[in-house]
């Protein structure tokens, strides 16, 4: 296996470092998150830039690049800002490539040339009260009529709904049925008229909006399904191994900006009459930390070798997104002691590095539900 970067690998990073130091430089991420200001701006710059356009065939507008290049622009972006690259993940993971696994020619046709071009938005609202990490246990209602769909529950923690133009969303079809049967994705315009929207407060993740949603009688047409009906749980199975690799790579960026940047500070920090970096302690939790990161960053990269090849990759998505996200709360944690007072600044980078770390074990399915998948995968 080549662990080298391709000349186009290189060019497409490239791009990605100039756009982030032009558009969100290191004061203007901690501007934003202070002010807990939106980010969905960044989707036309991504995909002026082509980054949108990465995975998806040129029939569509797209540069057909694998999931590996893909992988790579995820985490440099994140590197920069994790909000990147969560607009980027959003964008192309639960938006893009759930319409294209699943979706209809016409909705292709129709949803992935202005998604390329970064004019569209797209948010997954699978969670509910009572379904998460057990997404079997949806009881949002969608009912057939003569004219469509007519969609009634609630939705909560859905992130970034309000700036986004579609809600990917997991209904029961089928009157009385439990469990994974009776299940279907519909794609509903946000700004449907029985769509009733009100943000949560949350510790992290500032510029990542989440948001309660009533759907009351929410009116679609027919061609608003995606997939067939009935395979609901499949397709949305579908959605979140590629969401589980983004994971990975968002996770993975973050932890390197976050190794950085304890590794800047204790070169520079002096006590006792030397660098804190000369203690042996601090030394080799740093090389701990860095191991952890490179670590993930190679079951990331099988992963995203795994999808392209067109094997099964249910195992190795976990295990990359239970690594990565592991990795990123040790890293955080042992940074946040290793600077000490400086870290938790509120104008310090690491105490954000440190509350945006708490959502990546549990979001995109716990790591507790990954390992049993792992295990199941594994014939246990």
């Amino acid at each position: 296996m080549n662990f080298g970067l391709y000349e186009h690998e290189r060019q497409f990073l490239d791009t990605v470092d100039r756009l982030m130091a032009r558009h969100m430089p290191a004061q203007e991420v901690r501007r934003r998150d202070a002010a807990h200001q939106d980010c969905s701006d960044l989707r036309p710059i991504f995909g002026d830039a082509g980054l949108l356009a990465l995975p998806f065939p040129a029939a569509y507008g797209g540069l057909e690049q694998n999931k590996l290049t893909v992988g790579l622009v995820h985490e440099r972006l994140s590197y920069h800002a994790s909000i990147a690259g969560a607009i980027f993940g959003m964008s192309v993971d639960f938006g893009g490539m759930s319409i294209m696994a699943y979706g209809t020619e016409a909705q292709k046709k129709h949803l992935l040339p202005p998604l390329i071009r970064g004019e569209l938005g797209f948010s997954l609202a699978l969670t509910e009260s009572g379904a998460g990490s057990d997404a079997a246990a949806v009881v949002t209602s969608a009912r057939k009529t003569s004219a469509g769909w007519v969609i009634s529950g609630r939705k909560t923690w859905i992130s970034n709904a309000g700036s986004s133009d579609y809600l990917i969303t997991l209904c029961r079809t089928t009157p009385g049925s439990k469990g994974k049967e009776g299940l279907s994705v519909f794609l509903i315009p946000r700004n449907s008229r029985g769509v009733n929207m009100t943000q949560l407060e949350k510790v992290g993740n500032n510029c990542m909006s989440s948001w309660d949603i009533g759907l009351d009688d929410v009116e679609v047409g027919h061609d608003a399904i995606m997939g067939e009906e009935g395979d609901g749980l499949r397709n949305m199975l579908t959605t979140m191994q590629y969401s589980r690799v983004g994971h990975a790579a968002m996770s993975i960026g973050c932890a390197q900006a976050a190794c950085d940047a304890a590794a800047r500070y204790v070169a520079d920090r002096r006590q006792f009459g030397r660098r804190i970096a000369d203690f042996q302690v601090i030394r080799h939790r740093l090389v701990d930390m860095q191991m952890r990161v490179d670590q993930a960053r190679l079951l990331l990269y099988r992963a995203c070798w795994m999808i392209d090849e067109g094997l099964p990759a249910r195992k190795e998505t976990a295990q990359a997104k239970i690594a990565a996200s592991e990795a990123l709360e040790r890293v955080t944690n042992h940074g946040m002691h290793m600077c000490a007072s400086m870290a938790y600044s509120a104008e310090s980078d690491m105490q954000r590095y440190w509350r945006d770390a708490r959502l990546y074990t549990f979001g995109e399915g716990t790591n507790e539900l990954q390992r049993d998948l792992i295990a199941k995968e594994m014939g246990l």
